[in-house]
């Protein structure tokens, strides 16, 4: 019911996720990113808890593959069968579990800074599309995650339509820099491109008026000359 992809940009230090599904609100229940730590995914038949723990222990010091052995291990036995976790560390290694009970095909792609995973795929290279092209396409790392998307519909996407998707993005102030959604429509990726082209010319004066209000620029509205 899901692909996604979480990727690290060393230049930058950004962390952020690509995630798209049949269900509704998939970003919202399965895409976790702290700022210098890392990003992790909770997917397939989601519980929306491992993702923070996958979180917290990359905070804690855990490597990619540390830190999901642990979570993994610490589960509840009769349920992780059922469970898709991909995770993503400050130094862009990665790991990834897929139970058994995963739905239809599913699989991953794992590079250095680049993870993507998925479930009831057309078929597995809608992962190495998503990952690649999240790798090697041209652009700010948001623009890249949209366009990783895309390859990955090309490719087959999902065996049914996808319906929700969001792209999130971490950097070092503190909360998502980027964090846009689209919960349920028949074009989720095509409205996602939509609101990133209107969201991203406007990302970094967003995250001045946090930080350093005083040396924003106005806000362009009525009121604020």
């Amino acid at each position: 019911m899901t692909f996604s992809l979480i990727l690290r940009d060393p230049a930058t230090g950004e962390f952020g996720s690509a995630i798209s599904s049949s269900s509704p609100a998939v970003a919202a229940r399965c895409v976790n990113l702290a700022d210098g730590i890392g990003g992790a995914h909770s997917q397939n038949v989601t519980d929306p808890r491992l993702g923070p723990r996958l979180i917290d222990a990359l905070r804690s010091g855990a490597s990619a593959e540390g830190a999901l052995d642990a979570v993994v291990a610490g589960a509840d036995p009769e349920t992780i069968d059922y469970r898709q976790l991909l995770v993503l560390d400050a130094e862009g290694r990665a790991a990834v579990f897929s139970g058994g009970r995963a739905l239809g095909i599913f699989g991953s792609a794992v590079r250095e800074n680049a993870v993507a995973g998925g479930n009831m795929l057309a078929s597995p290279a809608v992962l190495d599309a998503l990952v690649d092209t999240g790798l090697s396409a041209s652009g700010r790392i948001e623009e890249r995650l949209l366009a990783a998307l895309r390859a990955a519909v090309a490719a087959g996407g999902e065996e049914g339509p996808v319906h929700s998707a969001g792209i999130a993005v971490v950097a070092d102030a503190g909360w998502r820099v980027t964090d846009l959604r689209v919960d349920w429509s028949e074009d989720p990726i095509g409205e996602l491109g939509r609101a990133l082209d209107a969201w991203l010319p406007q990302r970094d004066d967003y995250t001045r008026r946090g930080l350093r209000p005083a040396e924003a620029p106005s806000y362009g509205v009525p009121g604020d000359e």
